[in-house]
């Protein structure tokens, strides 16, 4: 019919099977088992670190905030703290922007 396109015809050879059932639950549990370790597992642990850092603030820790600010914490209150950046410069934050607690004269030998 066409000049340029060849006729197409369906090969009536033997039909192909997929893979069987069992092998596609073997393949979804073994997905789930490496989906486990490499994402959720990490994920939590660094939840549970948080957490406990968040809890044990307390007056006088140096800290280091999520946007890079440091300073030392003065005062702490229910989900609050309140930081003195330098002195007579205190700002009042969330105790969940904290990152980390540095070692304590951090702050002197900047």
């Amino acid at each position: 019919m066409s000049f340029f396109i060849a006729d197409a015809y369906a090969d009536a050879g033997v039909p192909s099977a997929g893979p069987s059932m069992w092998g596609q639950l073997i393949m979804l549990g073994i997905f789930a088992v490496v989906f486990y370790f490499l994402l959720l597992r990490p994920q939590m642990k660094r939840q549970k670190e948080q957490k406990v850092l968040m809890e044990s603030l307390q007056k006088g820790d140096e800290v280091v905030f999520a946007g890079g600010l440091i300073g030392t914490i003065r005062k702490v209150e229910d989900d609050f703290a309140v930081i003195e950046l330098t002195t007579n410069v205190e700002v009042k934050v969330q105790r969940a922007c904290v990152v980390a607690t540095l070692p304590k004269g951090t702050l002197k030998n900047i």
